[in-house]
């Protein structure tokens, strides 16, 4: 791909954002009501393409059971407010009605108390009950750590999720190591890995075992990872980047690994252009946590948000725009575009003649910026 000079002595590849691009409509279109939403990972089955953010703002394990009876999947923070304490709804609400001067100290706090594991598997069993896939996350250096709660809980489905995870670590440290490829394929349970935003990372994610390679580095609302770490990548290259991995992945072992897009996308547009780009389900975190059964009280934070020595991200008020039904089933009404997300996902494949969303993957895009 051709590069820029950005000055003599360094060249570098244009990128783009979800917003720079924009789908052909094709030859035909169809009726909205005849296509299929749904996607698989492993042996599961989901009627849409949505998993809502590991953010204690955005997924309780009620608000995980109603996306799941919605046809989605919410993924639980492990390592978050809920596993650290008994009855973490005093906090929540302090959270929300914290001055934004004192969010990030108070957050800190919160977060310095340890994860009980015996909280994962009482959590894990409510949305079990509920008659739903039960997902959670943990970060990479505390997954072997938790692991037994974890598998003693009986997940349906683990997220190993971090800023960037990358299959090989390097270290002077005394302490070995998290090596993925070894853990990933000793459980007996998929997992979906990442975040990564490049084509050699996330080809060294598939090779871990993984059924799933998040995408997308510091492009959500609440994080400031690009500001204050200067990484990332704009979110459209950065899934077809994946995109390629995955392809020359399928070629040398058979095996497809999905791609779960993460961050960047507030509406069914953005979503229908991550699908595109080469995403089979996306991860959203603000639209969730604008629903009125978040547990968030219209405000998100991610994890990073409470990180004792260089926070990334604060609280983010994104107010409460409906339902969690409405906000991705609506009806809408206004055209913003933040309700009703499925909606427009699937408006967006009746025009341009695709009935699944591996079709829609082989529409055409032009960059409009």
């Amino acid at each position: 791909m051709a590069e820029v000079d950005i000055g003599m002595g360094k060249a570098a590849r244009r990128a783009y954002e979800l917003d720079d691009v924009a789908i052909v409509p094709s030859r035909r279109t169809r009726d909205p009501d005849d296509l299929d939403l749904s996607w698989e990972i492993d042996a599961f089955r989901f009627e849409l393409p949505i998993m809502a953010s590991a953010m204690d703002g955005a997924v309780s394990p009620a608000t995980a059971v109603a996306l799941g009876h919605l046809g989605g999947v919410g993924v639980l923070n492990l390592e978050g407010i809920w596993t650290r304490y008994e009855d973490p709804e005093p906090l929540l609400a302090e959270i929300a009605s914290l001055p934004d001067d004192a969010v990030v100290a108070r957050l800190q706090q919160i977060y310095a108390e340890p994860v009980r594991p015996e909280l994962i598997g009482e959590r894990v069993r409510r949305i079990r009950s509920g008659g739903v896939v039960s997902c959670g996350a943990v970060t990479p250096h505390r997954v072997e750590e938790l692991t037994e709660a974890i598998v003693g809980a009986e997940l349906d489905l683990l997220v190993i999720q971090g800023t960037v995870v990358s299959a090989e670590h390097v270290t002077k440290g005394a302490d070995e190591p998290l090596n993925l490829k070894t853990f990933v394929r000793r459980l007996d349970l998929p997992v979906i890995v990442g975040g990564c935003s490049s084509y050699q990372a996330a080809l060294h994610l598939m090779r871990t075992g993984a059924a799933g390679v998040l995408v997308g580095v510091g492009a959500g609302r609440s994080s400031s990872t690009r500001r204050v770490l200067g990484t990332g990548v704009a979110q459209a290259t950065a899934i077809a980047d994946a995109r390629a991995a995955r392809m020359r992945h399928l070629d040398e072992t058979g095996v497809y690994v999905h791609l779960i897009a993460e961050g960047g996308m507030s509406t069914g547009g953005d979503i229908a252009k991550a699908v595109v780009c080469g995403a089979d389900a996306v991860m959203l975190g603000a639209p969730v946590a604008a629903a009125a059964e978040a547990p968030g009280r219209g405000h998100h934070w991610g994890l990073a948000a409470a990180h004792p020595t260089l926070p990334r991200g604060t609280r983010v008020r994104v107010g409460t725009r409906g339902s969690l039904e409405q906000i991705l089933l609506g009806p809408a009404p206004d055209d913003r575009g933040d309700l009703n997300l499925v909606g427009g996902l699937r408006r967006a494949m009746a025009l341009c003649g695709h009935a699944t969303l591996k079709e829609l993957q082989k529409a055409e895009l032009v960059v409009t910026s």
